[in-house]
């Protein structure tokens, strides 16, 4: 995601991690990743979610009712975080990689330990591989490497797991107009689910959904085209049609 903004304060920089205050929002604090923008937080509110595609990932997430939630890719653990301050029944766990990214989120990010939030070092697969049967009502994806999702979290054996421990999967792509990742991920997680849809924008960042059960769809298009940066539902008619014969991704594969 990309936001036009002030000069933004540098608060404090590790290697390529850079957290800075945001000059509009004095409680607002931005996580990048070299170029990248990592991750957003507000000090003073943990409901607030700058990126628009956390929006649109907690609405679908309202509107399935999902009160546990295990991610995938924690970063700042803003949408989680958001997740377990506003529900009283909320469960939230987090899976991140790098240990260099948590330190600084709990240094100058204000994550903290917390009843409903539970924030693992641990390879998001792995810690997949490790959870019960239905023991969660979705799981988010939400990695990176760089700019790319990677590409062993969102193989058909990989979502093969997810599938089993989850009856909701939301993935965030970002991908360009040929929708190439796109399609290699609606590919895999229709190998799993019954139901695929996407949620999205022309261009940038695309929730693509795994489901077992029927959500409101158009309750989920009328909230999403209302949000601050509008996004629409591509139903699952559709997203076949664009997937067309794109293969999944699987292990064997290079």
């Amino acid at each position: 995601m990309v936001r036009a903004r002030a000069r933004p304060n540098l608060v404090a920089q590790a290697g390529q991690l850079i957290v800075e205050r945001d000059p509009r929002r004095p409680s607002g604090r931005l996580l990048r990743q070299g170029d990248m923008e990592a991750s957003y937080v507000d000090l003073a509110d943990p409901t607030h979610l700058e990126f628009d595609y956390l929006r649109w990932m907690r609405i679908i997430l309202r509107v399935a009712r999902a009160h546990r939630v295990l991610h995938v890719g924690g970063g700042a653990c803003a949408l989680p975080r958001a997740l377990a301050a506003e529900d009283a029944n909320a469960r939230q766990e987090v899976s991140e990689l790098s240990a260099d990214v948590l330190a600084i989120a709990r240094e100058h990010l204000g994550l903290r330990h917390a009843p409903a939030l539970r924030v693992r070092l641990a390879d998001g697969r792995e810690h997949v591989a490790a959870q019960p049967d239905a023991g969660w009502d979705a799981v988010v994806i939400d990695a990176f490497e760089g700019a790319r999702i990677p590409r062993h979290l969102v193989t058909v054996e990989a979502l093969g797991d997810v599938a089993r421990v989850s009856p909701l999967a939301l993935i965030n792509v970002v991908d360009n107009r040929s929708a190439h990742v796109v399609r290699g991920v609606a590919a895999g997680l229709a190998a799993v689910y019954p139901g695929t849809w996407a949620l999205g924008a022309r261009v940038g960042n695309t929730i693509v959904v795994g489901t077992r059960s029927s959500l409101d769809l158009n309750r989920i298009r009328v909230r999403a085209a209302a949000d601050p940066s509008p996004a629409r539902v591509t139903m699952p008619r559709r997203l076949a049609s664009l997937v067309g014969g794109a293969a999944p991704w699987r292990d064997a594969q290079p």
